[in-house]
């Protein structure tokens, strides 16, 4: 449904909610080798959420990244505007050209409710609601936990 870069964007934006703070950064190689990411493809897609003003980039020893404003505000789909676009809640679901209530696809009733339930979900969850989710054993939390430290308290 998304791009590798949203994917792996999420992923990032997930573990830097869970391990910045004010006076702490997350250094971009520790982000790609906890969640196995690719380190010159995160440094793009990290950069692309800086111009953006998801995240805040920082050079010298304690550099590195954490987010723009409080993670309670930033939501899921905010990160995924930033690196695909909201063209996927508008898009037919199966690519057809033409499809729209006056000409629809297949799927196109079914799926049209599908994408507006997911962007729903998306506009309502924030960072900390997911970092709350994976506190709670969601199964997500194998993709942010490090295993030296697990997700910070709020």
């Amino acid at each position: 449904m998304f791009s590798a870069s949203c994917h792996y964007g999420l992923q990032a934006m997930f573990y830097i909610a869970c391990h910045s703070s004010q006076e702490k950064n997350v250094e971009l190689s520790e982000i790609a080798a906890e969640q196995n990411i690719p380190k010159h493809f995160l440094s793009k897609i990290l950069q692309s959420l800086v111009k953006k003003k998801l995240l805040v980039s920082m050079k010298g020893p304690t550099g590195g990244f954490k987010l723009s404003k409080p993670a309670d505000s930033i939501h899921i789909v905010d990160v995924v505007e930033a690196i695909d676009g909201l063209d996927i809640f508008t898009q037919c679901g199966i690519e057809y050209k033409e499809c729209d209530a006056d000409d629809p696809c297949p799927i196109h009733d079914e799926y049209h409710k599908i994408r507006d339930e997911v962007y729903d979900l998306f506009k309502t969850r924030t960072l900390v609601t997911m970092a709350e989710d994976i506190k709670n054993g969601n199964p997500l939390a194998e993709l942010i936990k490090s295993p030296s430290k697990g997700v910070k308290e709020k």
